[in-house]
């Protein structure tokens, strides 16, 4: 991964050679010298990816060569900023003093880089590392084709096979269980481990014809391990009545027993299903559970749980279902539905999937992710390879462990596409996600590839293809074109954890969180999950920098007390609709972007 951020270095070097003509000779030859000694050290980048998994060294050596990377661009982008703010005011000597000292910085920091650039190049000699070409179409010079290719060759892909491999009896069962003639408000609780498709059968009941005619007022909130109460009822009242200015103002002010009248006051005559999606602590949902009347008519919540006792302790009267795991023919059908090219597949690789289905253990996750991984793996010996390396994964239970499954189908993405699918971690989980939000962010950070294609073309082919490979959901279509998406929180955790690994972004918890010495392109504010002392965050305070605060992030309530430092990149978190004003508070941003996510 630590390749993509050295390409797009590499592009960003290149680029301000070509802005930046008057650029005295001296700085000139700098910036080409950084560009070339990246370039060189790419090449060396495959062979320590491929070794870092059992080499603490190793990982610390492409750490520090992303870390490189990342320190080049925000040089440029300071450097870049500082001198067309300053191209206006060149009406003195004292204007060309401070142009020269910027020269100056900039020269100083880049030798800087020059010197942990040759550090690490000893170190990689000591480390073993080789060269290996890229020759398997990952390389720099192959993102435009490989992109061009996945735009003529990929198209939507349906993502709801499995709720018809051994759900549809559940769904039926479910079903009459929410409109049977119970007048009690009652609770149906579904249980089971992460990738059995809890959340996927709730959805399908949500949606479901019978539902929506049934149940005039729903409402879906997830819960997930880190919540805050406050939040979670306000969500509910959004979705039920919108959110008009004034509601959204007095919903702020409310305290968390406010909220809990005002939810109730708004449900007491309605019929309504409320979806509690991922609950992991009984405490959650006692949290809430006071905020939903029994009004007599038949009202009904949904939970969705890993854990057993939250199931069987949600509501004395109520239904619990264990989701179970597919049967092997059942696993078998569901790999068959989702592999792209069934007629490829000839009897010698039909039994190397078979076994590993088998190992599977019937986790619909990880066989949707299996068969998206072999269905671009072309030949009997690439599937052998993908069976050699699951089975040196597998434990005492005689499974393939899921994250092993989930780990080596990122692997298998190209450089582009990883940095893609890392994006998807900075959004809150299950959070419907627009397919054009996230194509204009990824072509805003510089992920797609420039060529003959137009961009956003691309970039709805790399959508698809994550999608194709099932590390991506669909959440809503239009005409076969994709609306709407989503990720599995199994492979949203994946993505947090992959992009932490190589410091894409950071996630602040006011609670834990240490100031990084190092720059982060983005700090991501956990939603208040984490710390419900402060509920009226709006985005969290964060620093982190090369000496200066490359990143500031702030609540609006504390805003005054704020250091008006430098920022560079900010991620707004979803208030969309809590707080759709400006932000409340000014300092001296540098490459400062705020993003509705």
């Amino acid at each position: 991964m630590a390749d993509a951020f050295v390409s797009f270095a590499v592009q960003k070097l290149g680029d301000f050679l070509i802005q930046q003509v008057s650029l005295r000779k001296n700085l000139r030859k700098e910036v080409e010298w950084l560009r070339n000694e990246l370039l060189f050290i790419q090449s060396f980048l495959k062979d320590a990816e491929l070794k870092q998994s059992g080499d603490h060294r190793v990982q610390q050596w492409v750490f520090e060569i992303n870390s490189i990377a990342n320190d080049a661009v925000a040089i440029l982008e300071t450097y870049t900023f500082e001198a067309g703010k300053g191209a206006s005011r060149l009406k003195a000597c004292a204007c060309i003093c401070r142009k020269e000292k910027k020269f100056y910085n900039v020269s100083e920091e880049i030798q800087s880089l020059k010197q942990r650039i040759m550090d690490i190049s000893r170190k990689r000699e000591t480390y073993g590392i080789t060269n290996i070409n890229y020759n398997s179409g990952e390389g720099p010079s192959n993102q435009s084709a490989m992109a061009t290719t996945l735009r003529r060759t990929t198209s939507y892909v349906d993502d709801q096979d499995y709720i018809f491999v051994g759900l549809l009896d559940v769904v039926q069962k479910l079903l009459a269980e929410l409109l049977k003639a119970e007048p009690r408000r009652s609770v149906l609780s579904i249980y089971g481990m992460g990738g059995l498709g809890k959340t996927t059968l709730a959805r399908n009941l949500y949606n479901s014809p019978d539902i929506l005619n049934s149940f005039p007022t729903r409402a879906w909130i997830c819960v997930s391990q880190e919540y805050n109460t406050m939040d979670l009822l306000r969500n509910i009242i959004k979705s039920i009545q919108g959110c008009t200015k004034e509601t959204l103002d007095l919903l702020e002010r409310m305290t968390e027993r406010d909220l809990e009248i005002y939810l109730r006051d708004l449900l007491k005559e309605r019929k309504y299903l409320v979806v509690v999606d991922d609950v992991w602590k009984r405490e959650a949902w006692e949290s809430l559970k006071r905020a939903f009347p029994d009004g007599k008519n038949g009202s009904r919540v949904i939970i969705t749980t890993r854990k057993e006792d939250v199931a069987e302790r949600a509501d004395d009267r109520g239904f619990v279902h264990k989701l179970r795991f597919l049967s092997q023919e059942e696993s078998w059908d569901l790999f068959h539905r989702k592999l792209l090219d069934v007629r490829a597949m000839v009897p010698e690789m039909e039994s190397l999937a078979k076994d590993m289905v088998e190992k599977c253990r019937g986790l619909p996750l990880a066989i949707v992710v299996l068969s998206g991984l072999l269905s671009h793996k072309k030949g009997l010996n690439q599937w052998q390879k993908v069976k050699d390396h699951l089975w040196k994964s597998i434990k005492e239970d005689k499974f393939i462990e899921i994250s092993n499954i989930l780990s080596l189908s990122y692997n298998d993405l190209s450089t582009a596409l990883k940095q893609c699918f890392l994006y998807f971690g900075i959004f809150p989980e299950d959070k419907v996600v627009k397919a054009d939000d996230i194509i204009r962010l990824w072509m805003a950070e510089g992920f797609i590839p420039r060529g003959e294609e137009i961009m956003e073309d691309v970039a709805e082919g790399f959508l698809n293809e994550l999608i194709r490979r099932s590390l991506v959901q669909v959440a809503k279509t239009f005409w076969e074109k994709v609306i709407d998406c989503r990720v599995h929180d199994l492979l949203r955790d994946l993505a947090i954890q992959k992009a932490l690994e190589v410091n894409l972004f950071d996630i602040y918890d006011p609670r834990s969180h240490s100031i990084s010495s190092l720059c982060i392109r983005h700090v991501v504010h956990s939603h208040g999950e984490s710390n419900p002392g402060r509920r009226h965050t709006t985005i969290a305070a964060a620093t982190a920098g090369r000496g200066q605060q490359q990143i500031k992030v702030t609540p609006r309530q504390v805003a005054p007390a704020v250091d008006r430092g430098h920022a560079r990149h900010s991620i707004h978190p979803d208030r969309r609709c809590l707080h759709p004003d400006p932000l409340p508070f000014s300092f001296n941003s540098r490459q400062l972007r705020k993003l509705n996510i």
